[in-house]
């Protein structure tokens, strides 16, 4: 039976108009770092390019090799800039700094993963950004998150409300980096519909 982990882990449950209180696991990811606007950034594009060959190439290799398969996870990604109102009333994508990745089940040893890396290596035309994928673990803690559906563009107000708003209201503050979780395939769902998990680490104000 296939792993999804969208299914099987908690810290991929939101609602719309729902802002939950979690504690997120520590979560292994093979990620990529870069700077600059997604839409724009051949960077990005790099990083999303490299990520994915990786991704399946491990899922396969774990089918094989482990005996357990899954369903590759969604993309992911952590935001953040030196001032955060680049994502809310200023929306500066250009100030943004970012880290693309994709989840890694916790049954998978990092061994696998250095092999497989490699094997995608050795293939005759390699991705550019390979040598940028690294497997890193995340430990988040306390988190705060909600459900956005639509565009990414139209994320600010949400952003606003869960950071001025919601987070204040609890006695917390902001830490760690905005992360979001693309649920749906923007190839191949209009924006008008897409689902984005919107999470932000916190803790108590002292």
């Amino acid at each position: 039976m296939k792993v999804d982990v969208k299914k099987s882990l908690d810290s991929y449950r939101a609602r719309r108009g729902e802002y939950r209180f979690l504690d997120v696991p520590p979560l292994s990811y093979l990620m990529v770092d870069g700077h600059g606007d997604p839409n724009t950034s051949a960077a990005y594009a790099d990083a999303l390019a490299a990520l994915y060959p990786v991704a399946y190439a491990l899922k396969f290799a774990s089918r094989q090799e482990l005996t357990r398969d899954y369903v590759v996870p969604p993309l992911e990604a952590l935001w953040w800039a030196e001032d955060m109102t680049a994502f809310t009333s200023a929306r500066d994508a250009s100030a943004w700094s970012w880290t693309a990745m994709v989840l890694v089940p916790e049954w998978i040893p990092a061994a696998l993963v250095t092999e497989v890396i490699d094997t995608v290596r050795a293939k005759k035309a390699p991705p550019v950004a390979l040598d940028l994928v690294r497997l890193e673990k995340l430990e988040e803690g306390r988190c705060v998150q909600t459900l956005h559906v639509g565009s990414y563009t139209d994320e600010a107000p949400v952003l606003a409300e869960l950071h001025d708003v919601v987070i204040p209201a609890a006695g917390l503050r902001m830490t760690g980096k905005h992360h979001e979780i693309y649920l749906s395939d923007p190839r191949r769902v209009e924006p008008a519909r897409l689902r984005t998990i919107l999470r932000q680490p916190v803790a108590a104000v002292t």
